[in-house]
């Protein structure tokens, strides 16, 4: 499983401090799929299923060393292709979520005060603070770094990092990363500059509750996820839940489907398909009737107004062909 770090949720990997960068020179050399077509099946291999366009934008993206900006409502796989394709490159992945107020240094790095304090009493006690200079030279020292998710990419290289949800975060936010995304570089007064060896593949997500800036997106190679069409949302429902039976992986895409052209606070996206059928499945259900479905709406409706709208309607409508 790759490891995954969240600014503001998680401490950083290796327990919250920062381990030795892993350079380019000691991993195996990369080898990446040769075409779309290869990284299509390349991603097939690990659960995700794209559509054509789609792995051309991601082909074209490691290619090139560009980021990726993905677009779209939530829940049609704008994360999830971001960890298939650590999977696939065998690159360690970071993810940065983004939010409203977050800061450039919670996103780049922070001193370990608590560590820095210990080291401070035990120069005290072993009455070694003449020095007043290089003591405090040394609690700016790499071991009390601990690096976020943007550094941990940038040392880590060649990375995926996972920008996700860039568009719940502040315009400054924005502009540092524009800087950022231009260099792969990272200055660190105590330490000095970091700059990445290879350029970690950037996967930014948007769920476009707020317009990006077009500086931004002008760096990097843009793709619009929609939701899957009914085929490819079945081939996913049979790919990941192959216990799931034909007929209920075709009446729950085609019940999602029909959810979605509803107007709901929420619509459902893949991985609420994959958690009905599951709940279904569960029960004991080989298909999908009007009384099991109306029973397990809880897994597919995450809101009491779209829940209360889908129980008025007749429940033949919605439940009803296979």
């Amino acid at each position: 499983m790759q490891p995954t770090c969240n600014a503001g949720v998680e401490r950083p990997c290796e327990g919250g401090s920062v381990s030795q960068p892993t350079t380019a020179s000691s991993r195996p050399a990369e080898t990446l799929p040769a075409d779309p077509d290869a990284l299509a099946a390349a991603l097939q291999a690990t659960g995700y299923l794209p559509d054509e366009g789609l792995a051309t934008a991601a082909h074209l993206a490691l290619a090139m060393g560009r980021p990726l900006f993905l677009e779209g409502e939530a829940g049609v796989g704008k994360t999830a292709l971001a960890h298939a394709l650590a999977e696939v490159t065998g690159r360690p992945m970071y993810r940065l979520q983004c939010y409203e107020g977050l800061e450039a240094s919670q996103a780049l790095y922070d001193w370990d005060f608590g560590r820095q304090l210990l080291h401070l009493r035990a120069a005290e006690a072993a009455g070694s603070t003449g020095d007043v200079q290089q003591l405090e030279a040394g609690l700016y020292d790499r071991r009390f770094l601990l690096a976020r998710p943007l550094l941990q990419a940038l040392e880590d290289a060649p990375s995926v990092l996972l920008i996700d949800e860039i568009d719940r975060a502040d315009d400054e936010f924005e502009a540092f990363l524009l800087e950022l995304l231009s260099d792969f570089t990272i200055s660190i007064p105590e330490l000095g500059t970091v700059r990445a060896a290879s350029p970690p593949l950037v996967v930014l997500t948007s769920n476009r509750t707020r317009e990006v800036h077009d500086a931004l997106k002008r760096r990097c190679l843009y793709h619009w996820l929609e939701h899957p069409d009914f085929e490819r949302e079945v081939a996913i429902l049979r790919q990941r839940l192959p216990e799931v039976t034909e007929t209920l992986a075709r009446q729950v895409a085609r019940a999602t489907a029909k959810l979605r052209s509803l107007d709901l606070l929420k619509p459902p996206g893949i991985a609420e398909a994959m958690d009905w059928a599951t709940a279904l499945h569960t029960l004991g259900a080989r298909e999908l009737d009007p009384e099991t479905g109306a029973r397990t709406l809880g897994a597919v409706l995450k809101y009491r107004e779209d829940t209360d709208r889908v129980r008025a309607l007749t429940r033949g409508a919605l439940f009803g062909g296979s």
